[in-house]
């Protein structure tokens, strides 16, 4: 997840959420000028940059060296962390790419797989948009190509009538493709990758004995996919496509100062973009991770016995219910905004299964009271609104 945003670029046009190269356009072309070490083949930034684009440069201000300085670049650049994790998962997906081989990067809902992808996509090869979002009605032709059948109609197959797929054009072009979900995809979809990432090389029946039948991969091309493990609808991969990939474990953030800071971030920008300031209390906000972490990991900060929702209680879902905090508390009159964080939890846990209403409840009457009987008020508070969860 995004930590900051101090060093985001200015004077884009105005739009809800920009790519990360262009949210940190500024940055990538300081690292760019700034290592000029070895580059994989199609590689924008050095690997040993990429890792710092997206782990942050350790809070130290790197220098530009005069003679690399140009117009609009900054002589020094503190790098922020974008990427809330271990920095030998982000070395090890760096050492994936840089060898061309496809990254697959798994794990629970709201770990931030999507991003992490993005960020290493922006990084290596200045673009994030071939991208394929994976879902049960995704054909073979988003990760190979289709036609324009207006043209296709009037002149025949060539290839002006051929329409790229982002994989092949990533292929053409020696960039990183996404494919979003891949697990939502029909298996017999998901194997279209396959010879994709073995043969490099996409074959064009229609266009036999041209030049155009057949689109060899440029250096630089690879695909980057992401999985949901827990999502209904999950379509389990061949064992010929997972031998095509390097498989990373995305988890939940393990510190909860870092967690609760990221919620704090994230939830400002939001409420920032709706037109308001963030004025939700640091001890809500505490609060309201705590009993996220505790839900997701079945066991209490103090070490008491949780029984788990059978939704995952991700970071990403605790950012948007802080943000729904600091949204309500900006332009409602709801006094102590500690009183809608229930409300907002049952609608979290009641996603999936309805039982979990029951295990919501039996939170409440464990961590919740016995915290409340130890003497704290704010969780005295939230043992006294126990009856809004009814």
């Amino acid at each position: 997840m995004t930590l900051t945003d101090e060093n985001a670029s200015p004077a884009a046009p105005e739009r809800q959420v920009l790519a990360a190269e262009e949210r940190y356009a500024t940055e990538l072309a300081f690292l760019a000028a700034h290592d000029d070490g070895p580059r994989p083949p199609g590689w924008r930034l050095t690997p040993r940059a990429v890792v710092t684009f997206v782990c942050g440069s350790g809070g130290e201000t790197l220098e530009l060296p005069a003679e690399r300085r140009a117009d609009g670049l900054p002589a020094r650049l503190k790098v922020a962390p974008k990427f809330v994790g271990e920095r030998a998962l982000i070395e090890r997906c760096v050492v994936t790419l840089a060898g061309e081989r496809g990254l697959l990067l798994a794990g629970e809902p709201g770990t931030a797989k999507s991003m992490l992808s993005e960020l290493l996509a922006a990084a290596v090869c200045g673009t994030s948009a071939l991208t394929v979002q994976g879902t049960a009605g995704t054909t073979e032709d988003a990760f190979r190509y289709g036609w324009n059948y207006a043209l296709l109609l009037a002149q025949g197959p060539s290839r002006a009538a051929l329409v790229d797929s982002p994989v092949l054009t990533a292929m053409r072009t020696g960039r990183v493709a996404r494919v979003e979900e891949i697990t939502r995809c029909l298996p017999e979809v998901q194997d279209a990758l396959v010879s994709i990432l073995s043969d490099r090389r996409v074959s064009v029946p229609e266009l036999a004995g041209t030049q155009d039948a057949q689109v060899a991969a440029a250096p630089g091309f690879t695909v980057i996919a992401t999985a949901n493990l827990r999502d209904r609808g999950v379509s389990e991969m061949s064992a010929a496509l997972k031998r095509r990939f390097n498989f990373e474990t995305v988890g939940p953030i393990a510190d909860a100062d870092a967690e609760t800071a990221l919620v704090r971030r994230q939830a400002t920008a939001v409420v920032e973009r709706a037109g308001a300031a963030f004025s939700v209390d640091d001890a809500v906000l505490d609060a309201l991770v705590t009993v996220f972490r505790d839900l997701r990991s079945g066991r209490s900060a103090e070490g008491w016995d949780v029984e788990r929702p059978g939704t995952v209680m991700s970071t990403a879902e605790a950012v948007q219910v802080a943000a729904s905090l600091g949204v309500a508390a900006a332009y409602l009159p709801v006094g102590d905004v500690l009183d809608l964080v229930p409300g907002h939890l049952l609608g979290v846990v009641r996603k999936d299964d309805p039982a979990d209403h029951a295990r919501l409840l039996g939170y409440w009457d464990g961590p919740v009271r016995r915290r409340a009987e130890d003497g704290s008020a704010m969780w005295r508070r939230l043992w006294d609104l126990r009856e809004s969860l009814r």
